[in-house]
């Protein structure tokens, strides 16, 4: 039986698109169920599969998971791919995905993901840029040590999968770091299962106003995907 992963927007949720980037990195069959966000009706919608009314939530069977990375992690146990062979690498993996999960609130706050604008940044916050600075120092620390092109070596494995929506977002707010660290966001932009997600968001019918609202914030929108010309 194939996992069911259940997701929303892809133009807007960075969190469905982690472990929907690592099933299609790693070619592993999964059906995709997607909910778009309907503001306040958001909830009722998704606690028909997700305990928590958050997405992802994964579907084995009577199996329900409902976290990012305890989404990976239960892949993982079928699907060794998922981390690095090596136990060095898949430990700083591990560190790496956790950090990503529960760090990085500035870059969650000022630059929220959306597939389809590049949005004027102007001058990033002193949060902000101490959170680019560690992004840069912990891309370099991984593309170093085990020797890239990937961040824990040759593979393109579950760090990479839960960074993949920070690529999004460097480039959807024009963000500028090191040489080594936007080749490797290019890199994951580049992956086809980003592409792939990507350019689905973009051709999403739904815009979701408070997503939209919070993504611009007064800001200057110099592109639109969804409106070519």
């Amino acid at each position: 039986m194939a996992y069911r992963l259940f997701i929303a927007n892809k133009n807007y949720s960075s969190w469905s698109m982690r472990p929907w980037v690592l099933l299609r990195a790693l070619e592993i069959p999964f059906e995709e169920v997607l909910t778009p966000f309907e503001g306040a009706g958001k909830q009722q919608a998704f606690t028909r599969f997700s305990p928590t009314a958050k997405v992802p939530c994964l579907h084995d069977g009577d199996q329900v998971v409902w976290d990012s990375l305890a989404i990976v992690e239960y892949v993982a146990e079928d699907h060794p791919a998922a981390w690095p062979g090596n136990r060095a690498a898949r430990a700083w993996a591990r560190c790496a995905s956790a950090e990503m999960h529960s760090g990085f609130a500035a870059i969650r706050d000022e630059c929220s993901m959306n597939c389809s604008l590049t949005i004027d940044l102007d001058t990033p916050s002193e949060a902000l840029e101490k959170d680019l600075t560690r992004l840069e120092a912990l891309w370099q620390e991984g593309l170093e040590a085990f020797g890239g092109p990937w961040l824990a070596g040759e593979a393109f494995t579950a760090v990479d999968a839960m960074f993949a929506p920070v690529a999004v977002r460097i480039r959807g707010y024009g963000i500028e770091l090191g040489p080594d660290a936007m080749a490797y966001a290019e890199r994951l932009l580049t992956h086809p299962a980003v592409t792939e997600w990507v350019e689905q968001g973009v051709a999403e019918p739904w815009i979701d106003e408070p997503h939209e609202a919070d993504c611009i914030r007064g800001r200057r929108v110099t592109e639109d995907r969804r409106r070519p010309g």
